[in-house]
């Protein structure tokens, strides 16, 4: 069952406060008190909408195989949980849940327990929940339905970024801002007081493992080096991003060289060596795995196979959904998800990580840190307008050479239309792209 993009976004705020609603129950259990468990101040959880639309957009095509479906669901799910724990724990220098207590966990982020019961959340969803949603919001006005969304939208956009801006602000007066985050409290000046004061006093309440009343006691310590990209910082994630989509993309190349004895394209974009896929991956890994890089080559092998494989899923549906085509198709391998991914390149993910975070992130982040500081970040915002530019013109030549093989683009053309058919022709673009199946 498809559903359209209007049914996604009621779903996303439906399962948010559904979410909302059953921590909220469970927190009354064992604190026998009402507690707001939410990192914002409505009655949602976006973390469990977010978790629902990822099942709703990547997992209908294992609907088939309960098996996989229920497996799909426990590793996208960890996926969603462990990067929204990080990324958090980056910003506000404080793990927002912690699981270390509960038997088979890793660093507190996730656990088998819960991300079992995700899986099975998805099998429930994809067969009963989402019809039944969807068959309640039919008999509901669109046109009421469209207002009540944007209001919910408008709502949660603001909510969110006003409790950002308000823990911010309690990190500002007690010095413990970071590279990420400086800027943003400037603009956390009209959110002191109460309503920080307010914020600060449900944090404490939710989430236990905030501390938010020890927030900041330990000074920074120290006066900022005066170095370029320094740690797991904006600039230094940017600078391995297009380090590693030009490694990636002439690794590949050489992979398929040896392996097939073709010489092909494995770029992302129509300029330039570079797999975006690759780079997203690298930087990801790097913000994920930066706290753990002194650990066992097994336990980097073990997280980056398993993050390695989910991220691929993931970037596989979101490019068909995009761009109509599917770049990679791994259905003639063993042990494979859907074509999209199989356990031999998750392994490859693995092996990837630890040569990374071992070998390879050491010595390009000293490199990088080399830099001049004026110097570094002028190159950095030079490569990231390009990149963007690139991707932007990449996106537009792939969706009108899909026009062209279904027969969508025949008749009057734009001068846009005409400038892509001209400088990027369906010959180009085979070579560019050697592997895309054009799909429905």
């Amino acid at each position: 069952m498809v559903f359209t993009f209007y049914e996604v976004c009621w779903f996303f705020f439906l399962y948010s406060f559904m979410g909302w609603c059953g921590e909220v129950c469970l927190a009354a259990v064992y604190k026998r008190k009402f507690i707001n468990r939410g990192f914002v101040s409505s009655p949602f959880c976006p973390i469990y909408g977010t978790g629902a639309v990822a099942f709703t957009v990547f997992l209908p095509e294992l609907k088939g195989n309960l098996f996989f479906l229920f497996l799909g669901g426990v590793i996208l799910a960890s996926f969603i949980e462990f990067v929204t724990g990080a990324l958090l724990e980056k910003v506000f220098h404080r793990k927002w849940w912690d699981y270390s207590d509960i038997r088979f966990n890793f660093e507190g982020y996730i656990c088998l327990r819960y991300s079992a019961l995700w899986g099975v959340f998805a099998v429930l969803l994809i067969y009963f929940v989402n019809p039944f949603l969807a068959s309640l919001l039919s008999l509901f006005p669109h046109f009421l339905g469209v207002i009540l969304l944007w209001g919910l939208i408008v709502l949660l956009v603001m909510d969110t970024v006003g409790t950002a801006l308000a823990v911010l602000g309690m990190q500002k007066r007690m010095g413990q801002l970071s590279q990420w985050t400086e800027g943003m409290v400037q603009l956390s000046g009209i959110l002191e007081n109460a309503i920080t004061r307010r914020v600060a006093r449900r944090m404490e309440k939710a989430f236990p493992a905030l501390d938010v009343g020890s927030l900041g006691q330990q000074a920074r310590g120290g006066e900022k080096a005066e170095v370029f990209a320094q740690g797991c910082s904006f600039y230094k994630l940017a600078c391995l991003f297009f380090i590693g989509a030009f490694l990636g993309d002439i690794t590949e190349t050489i992979f398929c060289l040896a392996t097939t004895g073709r010489l092909m394209s494995r770029s992302s974009v129509v300029y330039g060596p570079f797999s975006i896929v690759w780079g997203l991956g690298c930087t990801l890994l790097t913000a994920v795995l930066y706290r753990i890089k002194n650990k066992s080559d097994s336990y980097i092998f073990a997280v980056g196979t398993f993050l390695g494989g989910a991220y691929e899923y993931v970037c596989s549906v979101f490019t068909e959904l995009v761009f109509g085509a599917v770049f990679w198709d791994y259905s003639g391998f063993r042990f494979n998800l859907g074509g999209r991914i199989n356990l031999l390149y998750c392994f490859f993910w693995g092996i990837a990580a630890v040569v990374w975070m071992k070998v390879l992130y050491p010595k390009l982040s000293g490199w990088i840190e080399r830099l001049p500081i004026k110097q570094g970040k002028l190159l950095c915002n030079v490569m990231m307008v390009f990149m963007a530019f690139n991707c932007l013109i990449s996106a537009m030549a792939l969706a009108r050479y899909e026009e062209r093989q279904t027969g969508y683009g025949e008749g009057q053309v734009s001068g846009w239309e005409e400038f892509l058919d001209s400088h990027f022709d369906d010959g180009r673009m085979e070579r560019i792209y050697p592997n895309a199946k054009i799909v429905k």
